[in-house]
C-alpha cells in the first residue's frame, strides 16, 4: 500500500502542507509523533530510509546537541564547570531535530526518485511563482555542467603544481576560481538565454493544460496531511 499519490501535484501540495504542519511544533512529544508517523510511512511502503541523508543531516544537527541545551535558560540537569546543561535546553533540541529529521525523511519519501523536471512541471501545474520554477529548472539543468567545469579547473591547478593549504596564496588562488567559475557562469547563462530567445522564448516557459487529478491521488494526499494536522492540535491542545 503507498500513502504518496501517484500524480505530482497532488503530493506536492500534500508535502507542503505537512512541512507547514510540522513548523509550528515546539514540543518534544509532537515532534516526536510526526518523526514516528514519518517512520510509520516508511514501514507501509516498505520503503528503505535514505541512511546517507540521515548521516549528513545528523552531523549537521550534532551541533545543536553541543551548544543549544548549554545555551537555554531553565532548570540545570547538570553542571559541566561553567556550562550548565537545562531541561528547556535538551527539549528544545530534541524538537528541532525531530523536525528537521521528519521533514528530511518526508520529503526524500514523497520525491525520491521523481525526475526534476517532472517535479517542476508539477510546481508550474500548482501555479507556484514562475520565477522559481525557472530558477529551479535552470539549477538543475545546467549543476552538472558546472560541477564539470570546477572540476577541470582544479584538475588544471594540480598540473600546474597547486598544493592547497592555509596560507595566502592558496587563498589567493582559491579566489581566483571563483571568480573565474562566477564569469564563466554569467558567460554560459548569457548564451542560454540568447538561445532561448532565438526559439522563440518571450519571459514564460509553456504551461500546458493539466489533467484532472484523480479522486483517489486526493484521496492518499489528504490521508498524508491528516494525521499532521491532528499533531498540530495536540500541540496547541496543552
Amino acid at each position: 500500500m503507498r500513502l504518496a499519490p501517484v500524480d505530482l501535484r497532488p503530493r506536492l501540495a500534500a508535502g507542503i502542507c505537512a512541512l507547514v504542519l510540522i513548523a509550528p511544533l515546539t514540543r518534544p512529544g509532537p515532534a516526536c509523533a510526526a518523526l514516528g508517523l514519518v517512520l510509520a510511512l516508511y514501514l507501509l511502503e516498505r520503503r528503505a530510509l535514505p541512511w546517507r541523508r540521515l548521516i549528513h543531516l545528523e552531523a549537521f544537527l550534532a551541533l545543536l546537541f553541543v551548544t543549544l541545551p548549554f545555551s537555554v535558560p531553565g532548570a540545570a540537569l547538570l553542571s559541566l564547570g561553567p556550562v550548565t546543561l537545562t531541561d528547556a535546553g535538551l527539549a528544545r533540541t530534541l524538537t528541532l531535530a525531530a523536525k528537521v529529521t521528519a521533514s528530511v525523511l518526508l520529503l526524500a519519501a514523497l520525491f525520491a526518485g521523481t525526475a526534476p523536471e517532472h517535479l517542476g512541471a508539477a510546481a508550474r501545474a500548482a501555479h507556484l511563482p514562475e520565477r522559481l520554477i525557472r530558477i529551479f529548472l535552470g539549477l538543475v539543468r545546467y549543476l552538472a555542467l558546472i560541477r564539470a567545469e570546477m572540476a577541470r579547473a582544479q584538475e588544471a591547478m594540480r598540473a600546474r603544481a597547486f598544493h592547497p593549504g592555509t596560507n595566502r596564496h592558496s587563498w589567493r588562488a582559491y579566489g581566483w576560481l571563483i571568480g573565474r567559475m562566477l564569469m564563466r557562469a554569467l558567460a554560459r547563462a548569457d548564451r542560454v538565454e540568447e538561445a532561448m530567445r532565438l526559439r522563440g522564448y518571450a519571459g514564460r516557459l509553456p504551461r500546458p493544460v493539466p489533467p484532472p487529478i484523480p479522486a483517489a491521488d486526493l484521496a492518499r494526499a489528504g490521508a498524508l496531511g491528516a494525521p499532521f494536522l491532528v499533531i498540530l492540535l495536540w500541540e496547541l491542545a496543552r
